[in-house]
């Protein structure tokens, strides 16, 4: 069965992917920070008799990135690395003129750093596979100015830029740095918390997710609204 690593894997998009995936058969490699909510997230999935291995840790942490990498060598690789998990850099979002320089650091780490580090510890497992394949979840705010996404925009405009320039170095895998368009996340909630508008739920976006993985189009960056028009 094809393996996937999924970060940030708890709830959100990260969960609803891990959802379809193991409906489709995959063994998953699960992160998250909260320890309770990934493990019930865990065996949520596990009903859908894959094997479901739940780590909870963070991504900026080399250890945790290995420990990662070692749970899907242990099921028999790495053919999908999915980089999801993210930090805004401020809760709720600010403006450049006030944004905390720290947690500005803190977005680049998770989002840019670390995204990198786990692509480099998962190389040579991704390579080894018939389909190897690495999805940097993305944003509209990496290739659009909006007030006060100014810090998170930067850090996903820069994993934008790494998967880009990592698809042009392995031109035998596929790199898709893939913008979900808005959705009702805890992510979305903390960022604007006055926003009362109605959003998609992320399982109304897996769709175009998957329709990546079953047509593997060329690597670069795709829109799931896009995606989803032309299904």
């Amino acid at each position: 069965m094809p393996v996937a690593i999924i970060t940030g894997a708890s709830k959100g998009l990260g969960r609803a992917l891990a959802e379809a995936l193991a409906g489709r058969g995959w063994d998953l490699v699960l992160d998250a920070r909260t320890a309770e909510v990934l493990k019930e997230t865990a065996v949520a999935l596990a009903r859908h008799g894959t094997r479901v291995t739940a780590l909870p840790g963070d991504v900026t942490d080399p250890a945790h990135r290995s420990e990662l990498v070692a749970a899907a060598w242990r099921l028999g690789g790495v053919d999908l690395l999915v980089n999801n998990a993210s930090a805004l850099g401020a809760e709720p979002l600010a403006r450049l003129e006030g944004l905390p320089l720290e947690g500005l650091r803190r977005a680049l780490e998770v989002n840019v750093v670390a995204a990198l580090g786990l692509v480099q510890e998962a190389l040579p497992l991704l390579r080894a596979s018939q389909a190897g394949t690495v999805i940097a979840v993305s944003s509209d705010a990496a290739a659009e100015a909006y007030e006060t996404w100014g810090g998170y925009g930067a850090s996903k405009a820069a994993l934008d830029h790494l998967a880009a320039v990592l698809g042009e170095e392995e031109p035998r895998l596929r790199v898709w740095a893939v913008d979900p368009g808005d959705m009702a996340t805890d992510l979305y909630a903390a960022a604007v918390p006055d926003d009362q508008d109605p959003r998609s739920e992320p399982a109304s976006v897996v769709p175009a997710f998957l329709r990546l993985l079953d047509e593997r189009p060329v690597s670069g960056r795709y829109g799931a609204p896009s995606l989803l028009e032309g299904r």
